[in-house]
């Protein structure tokens, strides 16, 4: 990278003798480059963000990963999300490995006070979750989203229970506003004590199931049901967006407020109306599954008018870049694979980055795969999957193929992935895996969600749960033949004897294994809640614990039991724990939850 200019003086004034800034990231779910009126789409209401794009830099051409997780931990890494563990958003693939250091701790150990607020989805267990990462305060739903396997159980949208701190409490109002309001609460009490504050609101919105407030979808009377409730949650976002904006005013301290806003993949909805031009959505190695909005607003930093950087960027980059800004420090030695963008932010700054080459790549298997999906970017040239080359200058949207055309291009970015893989590949095999017997986390609840290997995708949400998904089909009511294959990875850290209670349905629903539970109440939306759908009975008749592969206990499962415990000693160390109940000739289903107590 070559620099050609200084930082105005004034600027560097502030930044070494000013106040330490406060840092905002909002970062919403499934919401692409193109689903906002600032960026072309004449459909969707968003009259908050396209007025903080008049008066922040925008990150043009910045990417994250095509899917979630893997975008989360490079945001809150600085680091590859291959490199980090996190490349899946399910089977245990969406854990941050314990050794990497976040955001929010390194400005926590540089003097800010830290929360959290929405979605997560980098581990539900200790060492993984936001309040054992840096959060001083972490208010979040489980998993990926409010519904799924990890979450409280029957959660949905609209009056939900979320964990303030890995405890759960009940909430009122539309999932959104509950986020953004504990968030405003959180930054409140930090501007009246005068701490300085990193404020990361996370939304699950607009990330499916399609449910809305009945206002917001009445934005689109000419859309579709789903895109109602899809730009609907936009909408929502953008007036949320805009109330902290007049909260940071009323408190006086907008001027000194790094304020970001971003997502974390291509639209998972709105390519239908409005794609910018780009090829691809959600999950895509073409730049419509990972060329994301990116808004920052600073005043104080000389960053509050309308300017475009048009160098490309990546999610990795974030970490370095606010450590830059906020003059915060890194641990000796520490290594990120993002740089820092503080200067291409400044518009009189030059900089050059045009032989920087990015991978992004969406490796939604158990392990990863050369080449699966990958994008290598620089300023100009997109490969993917090794072997297609577009030239973004000439073809934005990726319509033509010029790999023929230019060999040596092509040859250039394959030597870069190559040496790129090579490096990571051997951390493929660092397995994260959820501690138990540690005691500030006791007990421990396992949700299916983060079983391991398996042919399978296991049961992700509670519809699934409810209709015992897995082995069992739903669609053809018939069970899978094959032998259940799946586990939790553990490490025990305090050896004796435990015991291990297992579950078909959550704890907190307490229903009998065998139970089929009727629908729960559907909300407004697009789609049904996933509480709203029935449960299917299965013919349960034993339980059985199996560890490292071996059966270790077997019990007799009666239509009256909620669960059924196992006693077992355990060792120090790394164990598969997998516990399965039979359902005689129909075969095998998981028990979806099991909680773990040391005696």
């Amino acid at each position: 990278m070559k620099r050609f200019s200084l930082l105005p003086a004034f600027l560097i004034w502030a930044q070494l003798f000013g106040a330490q800034p406060n840092v905002i990231i909002i970062m919403t779910d499934d919401q692409g480059y193109g689903d906002v009126g600032a960026h072309g789409n004449a459909t969707i209401r968003t009259p908050r963000l396209d007025e903080l794009a008049t008066v922040s830099v925008r990150l043009t051409d910045f990417h994250v990963d095509p899917t979630c997780s893997p975008t989360r931990s490079a945001l809150m890494t600085g680091r590859d999300s291959t490199r980090t563990g996190v490349w899946h958003t399910i089977r245990g693939r969406s854990m941050l490995r314990s050794n990497e250091i976040t955001l929010a701790q390194l400005l926590k150990d540089n003097g800010y006070t830290t929360g959290m607020f929405g979605k997560w989805h980098l581990g539900d267990n200790y060492p993984y979750r936001p309040h054992d990462r840096g959060f001083d305060l972490a208010y979040y739903h489980g998993g990926g989203g409010v519904g799924q396997t990890p979450d409280y159980w029957n959660n949905s949208y609209f009056d939900g229970s979320y964990f303030r701190n890995g405890k759960p409490e009940p909430a009122k109002g539309f999932c959104t506003d509950v986020f953004f309001e504990q968030a405003n609460a959180f930054i409140t009490k930090c501007a009246k004590e005068k701490q300085p504050f990193f404020a990361y609101i996370s939304t699950n919105a607009p990330h499916g199931p399609m449910h809305c407030p009945e206002k917001w979808q009445a934005l689109y009377p000419k859309q579709s049901d789903f895109l109602k409730s899809f730009f609907g949650m936009i909408s929502n976002i953008d007036d949320n967006v805009g109330k902290t904006r007049a909260l940071l005013k009323e408190l006086g301290i907008s001027d000194n407020t790094i304020f970001i806003f971003t997502t974390d993949n291509g639209t998972a909805g709105g390519a239908e109306v409005h794609n910018a031009g780009m090829r691809g959505q959600k999950g895509s190695e073409y730049d419509g599954g990972h060329r994301v909005p990116f808004f920052l607003h600073w005043p104080k930093g000389g960053l509050d008018k309308h300017y475009k950087a048009e160098q490309i960027t990546h999610a990795v980059d974030i970490v370095p870049t606010l450590l830059d800004m906020t003059k915060s420090k890194a641990p000796k030695g520490h290594k990120f694979d993002g740089i820092s963008a503080h200067s291409m932010l400044n518009p009189i700054m030059k900089v050059d980055w045009s032989h920087r080459y990015i991978v992004t790549d969406s490796q939604r298997v158990v392990d990863p795969i050369k080449w699966r999906k990958s994008a290598v970017m620089d300023n100009r040239w997109r490969l993917i999957n090794g072997v297609e080359l577009y030239d973004m200058v000439k073809d934005p949207g990726q319509k033509t193929d010029v790999a023929k055309d230019h060999p040596e291009q092509v040859k250039k970015m394959r030597t870069f992935y190559e040496a790129w893989w090579a490096e990571l590949e051997p951390t493929f095999t660092e397995t994260t895996e959820i501690y138990v017997g540690y005691e500030p986390q006791e007990p421990v609840t396992l949700t299916a969600h983060d079983w391991l290997a398996g042919e399978r995708t296991p049961p992700w949400n509670q519809a699934q749960v409810r209709w015992g998904n897995g082995l069992f089909n739903q669609k053809t009511g018939k069970y899978n033949p094959e032998k259940f294959d799946h586990h939790w990875a553990v490490e025990v850290i305090t050896p004796g004897t435990y015991e291990i209670e297992v579950f078909r349905y959550a704890p907190e629903a307490k229903q009998p294994i065998t139970a089929k539970i009727p629908p729960g109440e559907n909300v407004p939306g697009a789609s049904r809640a996933y509480r709203a759908n029935k449960g299917v009975a299965h013919p349960v008749s034993q339980a059985v614990l199996k560890i490292d592969g071996k059966e270790v206990g077997k019990r007799a499962v009666t239509d009256k039991d909620l669960s059924i415990t196992f006693t077992t000693e355990l060792k120090k160390g790394s164990i598969q724990l997998a516990p399965v109940f039979h359902t005689g000739e129909k075969g095998e289903i998981g028990a979806y939850y099991a909680v773990v107590r040391k005696k």
